[in-house]
């Protein structure tokens, strides 16, 4: 779609009037009814919520119906709740973009981060998320790549100054940062969780081969999937249910054992979390984290996939097998999407959906499954696709680098 002429032409982040004030952040844990106990290790799994109708997925496929156009590489996507349907679209080169509900890309970009951030290869502006309780909480959160190729997680607020149309680039907040060895496995996704708080994926630091064996090691960020409250504190604050809370680890950790966790959701129907984690030269995975569910260790680099990476050690307690895998015979590169749970395909529903980089391919699992499940290719001839997102409805899209942007389309066959 053509982007917006005007700025009167175009919609704001929110229709709903933002406040006059913003209270403080509170120095100590909210309370949250709804967060799911925490458990550590993979007993007490909660069994995810059965689809309405069983699923065929060997009778769905999936095709992408052109949406919108942002160029620079998009690469995340954050619905922003509460606001017609509007869409924040992150690109690699370090811009934010707003789409409206019909696929109109705003002229120009919300938030401009070209000045602090390297770009290229598997370095930029890699993930964003808008809080929960947007616009009443007007923060969006981004993750990318400083000009050292460290990474930085801060918030930006809506700028009362902009009409509701742009992120004020003074209002950034540091949350974290992390120092990247290498230029490679830097994560980037950002996901808010049921319980409110903010989930932040870390690849393994890079090269090739995890040679610092961060994965598995428990005083490192790295490799792991983090876990914060970003409702208390001037940055953060450590739930104090996250299972190294009181020692043994980063209290931030979460999940380990990953290689680079590029894409992750929850779904938002049970809570579970997905990963995508990008294999070294064989495989790639898909790994669950039922709801409640801590200290996974997902097992790189004992494992790549279901495979041992290194056949003279290869110890197996404890290690949390992935939901499915793949040999580089069907791509190169897991993109990890997301729960099917909007309402235009009913036979879709349950259907925990992703994609592979170079082949193009397009999988599909039961998300209900208990079990290890080869996927099931539903389309493919995709080029270039680097992300996914989900709009306020439970809708899918797709994101490529080319700066096309689908919506998920599925017929049964």
């Amino acid at each position: 779609m053509a982007a917006c002429v005007a700025m009167s032409a175009c919609g704001s982040l929110t229709n709903t009037p933002r406040p006059s004030a913003t209270a403080p952040a509170s120095t100590t844990l909210p309370q949250r009814s709804a967060a799911p106990e925490a458990t550590t290790g993979a007993s007490g799994a909660r069994a995810s919520a059965a689809p309405a109708r069983p699923l065929d997925l060997g009778r769905i496929a999936i095709t992408l119906e052109p949406f919108a156009t942002v160029g620079g590489g998009p690469l995340a996507m954050a619905a922003l709740p509460d606001s017609a349907g509007r869409l924040l679209v992150a690109t690699q080169d370090g811009k934010v973009w707003l789409l409206e509900a019909d696929g109109t890309v705003f002229a120009d970009p919300v938030l401009d981060l070209g000045s602090r951030i390297v770009s290229g290869g598997e370095q930029g502006l890699l993930g964003i998320a808008a809080h929960p309780r947007f616009p009443t909480d007007p923060r969006v959160f981004v993750d990318y790549t400083d000009t050292n190729g460290d990474t930085i997680v801060a918030s930006f607020r809506l700028d009362p100054g902009g009409a509701g149309r742009r992120l004020d680039p003074e209002s950034f907040q540091q949350l974290l940062f992390v120092d990247q060895p290498y230029a490679n496995h830097n994560g980037g996704a950002l996901a808010f969780g049921p319980d409110g708080d903010l989930y932040v994926s870390l690849g393994d630091g890079g090269s090739g081969g995890d040679p610092q064996g961060n994965g598995q090691r428990l005083d490192t960020l790295l490799g792991k999937i983090l876990r914060l409250d970003v409702d208390g504190g001037e940055t953060y604050l450590i739930p104090p249910s996250n299972p190294f809370a009181k020692g043994g680890g980063k209290p931030e950790i979460w999940l380990y054992g990953l290689r680079n966790p590029w894409r992750m959701s929850f779904d938002r129907e049970t809570g579970d979390l997905w990963i995508g984690d990008v294999g070294q030269g064989a495989w790639e995975e898909v790994d669950v984290a039922r709801a409640g569910n801590s200290a996974l260790n997902f097992g790189w680099r004992v494992m790549e996939g279901t495979h041992c990476y290194n056949a003279d050690s290869c110890p197996q307690d404890g290690l949390t097998m992935p939901a499915t895998d793949y040999g580089h015979d069907q791509g190169c590169t897991v993109i990890g999407g997301y729960v099917y749970r909007g309402s235009l395909y009913e036979f879709l529903r349950g259907a925990y959906l992703f994609a592979d980089y170079c082949s193009g391919n397009l999988f599909a699992l039961d998300a209900s499954a208990t079990a290890y499940a080869p996927p099931t290719r539903v389309g493919g001839g995709n080029n270039g696709i680097a992300a996914w997102g989900q709009d306020a409805d439970g809708e899918l899209y797709v994101l490529a680098l080319d700066g096309t942007i689908s919506k998920v389309v599925a017929t049964q066959r």
